[in-house]
Protein backbone atom coordinates (compact mmCIF):
# COMPACT_ATOMS: atom_id res chain seq x y z
CA UNK A 1 0.00 0.00 0.00
CA UNK A 2 1.51 3.72 -0.99
CA UNK A 3 1.84 6.10 1.42
CA UNK A 4 -0.84 8.15 -0.12
CA UNK A 5 -3.38 5.61 0.53
CA UNK A 6 -2.57 4.72 3.59
CA UNK A 7 -2.82 8.67 4.64
CA UNK A 8 -6.75 8.67 2.84
CA UNK A 9 -7.30 5.79 4.56
CA UNK A 10 -7.04 6.98 7.82
CA UNK A 11 -7.68 10.51 7.37
CA UNK A 12 -11.20 9.13 5.70
CA UNK A 13 -12.14 6.70 8.41
CA UNK A 14 -10.78 9.21 11.07
CA UNK A 15 -13.11 12.38 10.02
CA UNK A 16 -16.27 10.01 8.93
CA UNK A 17 -16.43 8.04 12.33
CA UNK A 18 -15.46 10.70 14.60
CA UNK A 19 -18.26 10.00 17.06
CA UNK A 20 -18.36 5.87 16.33
CA UNK A 21 -17.66 4.13 19.51
CA UNK A 22 -14.45 1.29 19.81
CA UNK A 23 -16.83 -1.04 19.20
CA UNK A 24 -17.76 0.51 16.30
CA UNK A 25 -14.46 1.34 14.91
CA UNK A 26 -13.43 -2.29 15.89
CA UNK A 27 -16.02 -4.12 13.87
CA UNK A 28 -15.28 -1.46 10.44
CA UNK A 29 -11.57 -1.70 10.75
CA UNK A 30 -11.90 -5.51 10.52
CA UNK A 31 -13.64 -5.39 7.54
CA UNK A 32 -11.28 -3.62 5.48
CA UNK A 33 -10.03 -5.63 2.79
CA UNK A 34 -12.52 -8.73 3.56
CA UNK A 35 -16.01 -9.12 2.19
CA UNK A 36 -14.39 -8.35 -1.65
CA UNK A 37 -14.18 -4.36 -0.54
CA UNK A 38 -10.79 -3.17 -1.23
CA UNK A 39 -8.68 -1.27 1.10
CA UNK A 40 -9.45 1.72 -2.10
CA UNK A 41 -12.99 1.19 -1.78
CA UNK A 42 -13.45 1.89 1.62
CA UNK A 43 -11.36 4.82 1.83
CA UNK A 44 -13.21 6.22 -1.43
CA UNK A 45 -16.68 5.66 0.30
CA UNK A 46 -15.38 6.95 3.74
CA UNK A 47 -14.33 10.23 1.54
CA UNK A 48 -18.12 10.32 -0.56
CA UNK A 49 -19.56 10.26 3.00
CA UNK A 50 -17.63 13.57 4.02
CA UNK A 51 -17.72 15.27 0.91
CA UNK A 52 -21.79 14.57 1.28
CA UNK A 53 -21.94 16.02 4.52
CA UNK A 54 -20.04 18.58 3.68
CA UNK A 55 -21.71 19.98 0.89
CA UNK A 56 -25.44 18.66 2.24
CA UNK A 57 -24.37 20.69 5.40
CA UNK A 58 -23.48 24.03 3.51
CA UNK A 59 -26.24 23.81 1.45
CA UNK A 60 -28.95 23.73 4.32
CA UNK A 61 -27.14 26.46 6.30
CA UNK A 62 -26.52 28.67 3.04
CA UNK A 63 -30.13 28.67 2.34
CA UNK A 64 -32.79 31.34 3.38
CA UNK A 65 -33.21 31.01 7.49
CA UNK A 66 -30.65 28.14 7.10
CA UNK A 67 -29.23 30.11 10.31
CA UNK A 68 -31.93 32.64 11.39
CA UNK A 69 -34.41 29.87 11.91
CA UNK A 70 -31.92 26.55 13.02
CA UNK A 71 -30.38 25.25 16.39
CA UNK A 72 -27.21 27.36 14.62
CA UNK A 73 -28.85 30.55 14.91
CA UNK A 74 -26.09 33.92 15.92
CA UNK A 75 -27.76 35.88 18.74
CA UNK A 76 -25.55 39.13 19.58
CA UNK A 77 -22.56 38.07 21.99
CA UNK A 78 -23.39 38.77 25.46
CA UNK A 79 -21.15 41.88 25.95
CA UNK A 80 -23.42 43.34 22.91
CA UNK A 81 -26.33 43.39 25.40
CA UNK A 82 -25.21 46.61 26.87
CA UNK A 83 -25.52 48.62 23.77
CA UNK A 84 -28.72 47.16 22.85
CA UNK A 85 -30.09 48.24 26.44
CA UNK A 86 -29.10 51.66 26.30
CA UNK A 87 -30.09 52.58 22.88
CA UNK A 88 -33.54 51.33 22.89
CA UNK A 89 -33.82 54.53 24.60
CA UNK A 90 -32.18 56.54 22.01
CA UNK A 91 -34.17 57.35 19.21
CA UNK A 92 -34.28 55.61 15.69
CA UNK A 93 -32.12 52.54 17.21
CA UNK A 94 -35.37 51.14 19.52
CA UNK A 95 -35.09 48.00 17.20
CA UNK A 96 -31.38 47.44 16.97
CA UNK A 97 -31.30 44.05 18.75
CA UNK A 98 -33.72 42.24 15.53
CA UNK A 99 -32.19 44.60 12.86
CA UNK A 100 -28.64 43.30 13.95
CA UNK A 101 -29.18 40.00 14.25
CA UNK A 102 -30.82 39.35 10.92
CA UNK A 103 -28.25 40.99 9.48
CA UNK A 104 -25.32 38.80 11.11
CA UNK A 105 -27.31 35.80 10.42
CA UNK A 106 -28.17 36.53 7.20
CA UNK A 107 -24.26 37.31 6.02
CA UNK A 108 -23.56 33.87 7.71
CA UNK A 109 -25.95 32.09 5.05
CA UNK A 110 -24.61 33.56 2.20
CA UNK A 111 -21.01 32.82 3.54
CA UNK A 112 -22.28 29.46 3.86
CA UNK A 113 -22.11 28.83 0.20
CA UNK A 114 -18.29 29.14 0.30
CA UNK A 115 -17.34 26.84 3.33
CA UNK A 116 -17.52 23.28 1.50
CA UNK A 117 -14.11 23.48 -0.33
CA UNK A 118 -12.23 25.47 2.87
CA UNK A 119 -13.49 22.78 4.99
CA UNK A 120 -12.29 19.83 2.20
CA UNK A 121 -8.94 21.85 2.19
CA UNK A 122 -8.26 22.44 5.90
CA UNK A 123 -9.41 18.28 6.54
CA UNK A 124 -7.01 17.01 4.24
CA UNK A 125 -4.18 18.58 5.36
CA UNK A 126 -3.82 15.85 8.08
CA UNK A 127 -0.94 13.70 7.84
CA UNK A 128 -0.53 10.14 8.11
CA UNK A 129 1.65 9.93 11.37
CA UNK A 130 -0.89 12.31 12.69
CA UNK A 131 -4.03 10.23 12.15
CA UNK A 132 -2.36 6.77 13.11
CA UNK A 133 -2.12 9.02 16.60
CA UNK A 134 -5.17 9.86 16.85
CA UNK A 135 -6.55 6.14 15.71
CA UNK A 136 -4.40 4.83 18.51
CA UNK A 137 -5.46 7.67 21.32
CA UNK A 138 -8.26 8.55 23.47
CA UNK A 139 -11.78 8.60 22.13
CA UNK A 140 -12.21 12.49 22.19
CA UNK A 141 -8.35 12.39 20.32
CA UNK A 142 -10.29 12.89 16.37
CA UNK A 143 -12.12 16.05 18.35
CA UNK A 144 -9.14 17.26 20.26
CA UNK A 145 -7.05 17.25 17.26
CA UNK A 146 -9.67 18.64 14.74
CA UNK A 147 -10.15 21.67 16.95
CA UNK A 148 -6.74 22.18 17.65
CA UNK A 149 -5.35 21.81 14.14
CA UNK A 150 -7.60 22.78 11.77
CA UNK A 151 -10.05 25.68 13.55
CA UNK A 152 -7.12 27.89 12.94
CA UNK A 153 -6.61 27.03 8.72
CA UNK A 154 -10.86 27.29 8.40
CA UNK A 155 -11.08 30.61 10.21
CA UNK A 156 -8.04 32.27 8.12
CA UNK A 157 -9.60 31.21 4.76
CA UNK A 158 -13.11 31.80 5.98
CA UNK A 159 -12.74 34.93 7.93
CA UNK A 160 -12.49 36.79 5.12
CA UNK A 161 -15.49 35.39 3.27
CA UNK A 162 -18.06 36.03 6.19
CA UNK A 163 -16.56 39.82 6.30
CA UNK A 164 -17.37 40.29 2.82
CA UNK A 165 -21.30 38.74 3.32
CA UNK A 166 -21.06 41.27 6.44
CA UNK A 167 -20.76 43.92 4.30
CA UNK A 168 -22.76 42.61 1.87
CA UNK A 169 -25.69 42.78 3.90
CA UNK A 170 -24.53 46.08 5.88
CA UNK A 171 -23.94 44.18 9.18
CA UNK A 172 -20.73 45.67 9.71
CA UNK A 173 -21.56 49.58 9.19
CA UNK A 174 -25.13 49.22 10.91
CA UNK A 175 -23.37 47.85 13.94
CA UNK A 176 -20.91 50.18 13.92
CA UNK A 177 -22.90 52.83 13.85
CA UNK A 178 -24.88 51.39 16.79
CA UNK A 179 -21.62 51.31 18.96
CA UNK A 180 -20.41 54.53 18.18
CA UNK A 181 -23.75 56.04 19.33
CA UNK A 182 -23.25 53.77 22.56
CA UNK A 183 -19.74 55.45 22.86
CA UNK A 184 -21.37 58.88 22.87
CA UNK A 185 -23.30 58.08 25.70
CA UNK A 186 -21.89 59.35 28.94
CA UNK A 187 -20.17 57.62 31.52
CA UNK A 188 -20.29 54.22 29.52
CA UNK A 189 -17.17 52.20 28.77
CA UNK A 190 -16.46 52.49 25.11
CA UNK A 191 -16.92 49.10 23.24
CA UNK A 192 -15.06 47.95 19.82
CA UNK A 193 -17.41 48.26 16.89
CA UNK A 194 -15.87 45.05 15.32
CA UNK A 195 -18.21 41.89 15.23
CA UNK A 196 -16.71 40.20 12.18
CA UNK A 197 -14.17 37.88 14.27
CA UNK A 198 -17.57 37.00 16.70
CA UNK A 199 -19.22 36.55 13.68
CA UNK A 200 -16.85 34.40 11.80
CA UNK A 201 -16.05 31.76 14.64
CA UNK A 202 -20.22 31.37 15.59
CA UNK A 203 -20.66 30.72 11.63
CA UNK A 204 -17.79 27.85 11.08
CA UNK A 205 -19.31 26.24 14.59
CA UNK A 206 -22.55 26.05 12.81
CA UNK A 207 -20.86 24.61 10.26
CA UNK A 208 -19.40 21.71 12.06
CA UNK A 209 -22.30 21.20 13.79
CA UNK A 210 -24.29 20.49 10.72
CA UNK A 211 -21.65 18.41 9.24
CA UNK A 212 -21.50 16.13 12.05
CA UNK A 213 -25.38 15.67 11.72
CA UNK A 214 -25.27 14.80 8.10
CA UNK A 215 -22.49 12.61 8.85
CA UNK A 216 -24.28 10.82 11.35
CA UNK A 217 -27.34 10.39 8.92
CA UNK A 218 -25.39 8.50 6.61
CA UNK A 219 -24.09 6.30 9.12
CA UNK A 220 -27.16 5.16 10.96
CA UNK A 221 -29.92 6.09 8.12
CA UNK A 222 -29.74 3.35 5.35
CA UNK A 223 -31.61 5.86 3.10
CA UNK A 224 -29.18 8.57 3.33
CA UNK A 225 -26.48 6.08 1.49
CA UNK A 226 -27.77 7.19 -1.88
CA UNK A 227 -24.50 6.00 -3.75
CA UNK A 228 -23.54 1.71 -4.50
CA UNK A 229 -20.22 2.38 -3.03
CA UNK A 230 -21.56 3.81 0.30
CA UNK A 231 -24.06 0.99 0.72
CA UNK A 232 -21.30 -1.45 0.56
CA UNK A 233 -18.77 0.56 2.57
CA UNK A 234 -21.74 1.25 5.66
CA UNK A 235 -23.35 -1.93 5.49
CA UNK A 236 -19.87 -3.37 7.15
CA UNK A 237 -20.64 -0.93 10.07
CA UNK A 238 -24.55 -1.98 10.78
Amino acid sequence: MTNTLKHWTFLLFLTTFISCSSADLNRVLGTIGEGGLTTAQIASGLKQALEIGIKEGATKLSGLDGYYKSPYKIFLPEEAQKVVDKLSFVPGWNNVEAEITKKLNRAAEDAAKSAAPIFVDAITSMSFDDALNILMGEQNAATNYLNKRTYDALYRAFQPVILESLNKFGALDYWADAVNTYNKIPFVNKLNPRIDDYVANKALDGLFGMVAKKELKIRSDVSARTTDLLRKVFAKQD
